[in-house]
């Protein structure tokens, strides 16, 4: 770790990725294992990033039900009747322990207008055509007007969505921070081959006592 990439946790952000109730709850029709039991450490990081004014945005994924805007490799899936994160559904909002207080609901129509929607005090949520956060969004804009350099990653499911959007951030020169506890899917080849891009590996523990030293 050097000076270019060592996190700045006073000009950083908190990305949650596609935590959502189709792919985080048990039995949901698209349940992620083990999405389910990074919640709560998610939900530590939510706090101590609420209590110390750290921005934070909700990256989610909405599938029209005509498959129009979905991945090529789930078109067909959606197409023959499946919903999955559909807008507007109980499926696609935020997992109820993750929200901010008092949470403006999700308004689907302007997220997939490409809308940055506030949803709390310093809490957004976008939404993402496809498994990287910046692709197709405004994403990168939002984080350069908000002054931020550093980002940390939480969410589902390491190998797709937060994986894809991690090398996109350090694509972008942004200081990258990923925590290994709160993310679904996390396999230790992955971790070695972030580390070798300049991210840093933090755990949930490890996140808060930084945030709370600065």
């Amino acid at each position: 770790m050097d000076t270019y990439t060592k996190p700045n946790f006073l000009k950083c952000a908190l990305v949650t990725i596609d935590t959502q109730n189709d792919f985080s709850l048990p039995g949901a029709v698209a349940e992620i294992p083990g999405t389910e039991q990074v919640i709560p450490q998610m939900k530590r990081i939510l706090e101590a990033c609420r209590a110390k004014q750290v921005p934070i945005v909700h990256v989610i994924r909405l599938y029209k039900t005509d498959g129009s805007n979905v991945d090529i490799c789930r078109r067909a899936l959606i197409e023959s009747g499946v919903h999955i994160a559909s807008p507007g559904s109980y499926g696609a909002d935020l997992v109820q322990s993750i929200k901010p207080e008092n949470a403006e609901a999700l308004n689907d129509r302007a997220l997939l207008q490409g809308e940055i929607q506030s949803i709390g005090s310093q809490e957004w949520a976008l939404y993402k055509p496809r498994w990287g956060a910046f692709y197709q969004t405004d994403l990168e804009r939002f984080l350069r007007e908000h002054d931020i350099d550093t980002l940390i990653f939480t969410g589902c499911n390491f190998p797709n969505c937060p994986r894809t959007s991690i090398y996109q951030a350090s694509e972008r020169d942004f200081k990258v921070v990923m925590i290994e506890d709160a993310i679904s899917g996390v396999y230790a080849k992955g971790i070695e081959e972030i580390r070798n891009i300049g991210v840093s590996i933090y755990t949930t523990d490890q996140l808060i006592q930084a945030l709370n030293s600065d």
